[in-house]
């Protein structure tokens, strides 16, 4: 018997899977596909603290091996996150959730997760830091070692779940932002977001986004991930979740030997939405042919 288990902070996975913020909605459309239980846990779509329609269209483009998405942060906001998407989620998914939030301010960040922190069926909160899909948010916080301590500690002053910073790949030096991410207090990291990039149509001559440029997840990026992971888990203590292109299973055992704790499905839910399922379900044979008899044990193993 393959053991799949693995534990973020206090909170212990039946398995390293979990649906990337954003990729997911707040899981109701695909528990219609199956039992959404399967999954280690689930990150809901990212969470502002007022409602947000987000970026003008379009806001997709497509690349080879991946897409760029321009969304904004699409949300309904905080309250009815709370009141009405946490509390349907857990009629049908009876395992702790992620919740992530975003904010343009500090203020933000802290009156997000002092809500979200108060609901039982979160686990654990992801603050995003990182999104490069809004002027003025996440980037100018994500970029900067001092404002992500400075979100982190004020984070942590009005919770008491564990909280994961996940952080943008848009850095010359993701180590240091990681480092101080630790050093003000985070449980955790998730990383990486998506990589900033752009597509240009050749018959109008203009940018096919609306807001000229976007985040780039899907296959592209899993290397650039991988490597990331790799770095980060070499210089800090505490644990990650590592993200970026993964598509099957042999990629969660490789971000797993990279450092990852657990793994975050982003774009492929999009191509397809069975994918978490499939991977899963994959997982014990690929282990036993590698002679892996518990996941946990490959953690950092490169």
């Amino acid at each position: 018997m393959i053991d799949l288990t693995t534990t973020l902070s206090n909170l212990k996975l039946d398995n390293p899977i979990i649906p990337a913020s954003g990729t997911f909605g707040y899981g109701v459309e695909m528990a219609e596909l199956y039992d959404l239980n399967i999954l280690g846990s689930i990150s809901i779509k990212g969470t502002t603290q007022n409602a947000r329609y987000g970026n003008d269209l379009p806001r997709i483009a497509e690349s080879s091996s991946g897409v760029i998405n321009s969304v904004g942060l699409q949300n309904p906001g905080i309250e009815k996150v709370i009141n009405y998407e946490l509390p349907n989620l857990a009629k049908i998914f009876h395992k702790p959730v992620i919740a992530n939030i975003s904010g343009f301010s500090v203020e933000e960040y802290v009156y997000c997760a002092e809500r979200v922190d108060k609901i039982s069926n979160v686990g654990l909160i992801e603050v995003n830091v990182s999104c490069p899909n809004v002027h003025g948010g996440g980037l100018a916080f994500g970029v900067d070692c001092e404002k992500v301590a400075e979100v982190t500690k004020a984070v942590k002053k009005v919770t008491t779940k564990p909280i994961y910073i996940k952080l943008s790949p848009n850095v010359t030096d993701i180590v240091s932002i990681a480092k101080s991410a630790e050093q003000a207090g985070a449980d955790g990291l998730s990383l990486i977001n998506t990589l900033l990039a752009m597509r240009i149509d050749i018959k109008t001559r203009k940018p096919i986004l609306a807001n000229v440029m976007g985040g780039l997840s899907g296959a592209a990026i899993f290397p650039v991930a991988l490597r990331m992971v790799y770095q980060v888990h070499k210089a800090v203590k505490i644990p990650v979740i590592g993200m970026g292109g993964i598509s099957k299973a042999e990629d969660v055992i490789e971000m797993m030997l990279a450092g990852a704790s657990a793994v975050q499905i982003g774009a492929a839910n999009l191509i397809d939405p069975l994918i978490c399922k499939s991977i899963i379900e994959k997982l014990p044979e690929l282990c036993e042919r590698l002679g892996i008899k518990k996941l946990s044990d490959i953690i950092g193993a490169a």
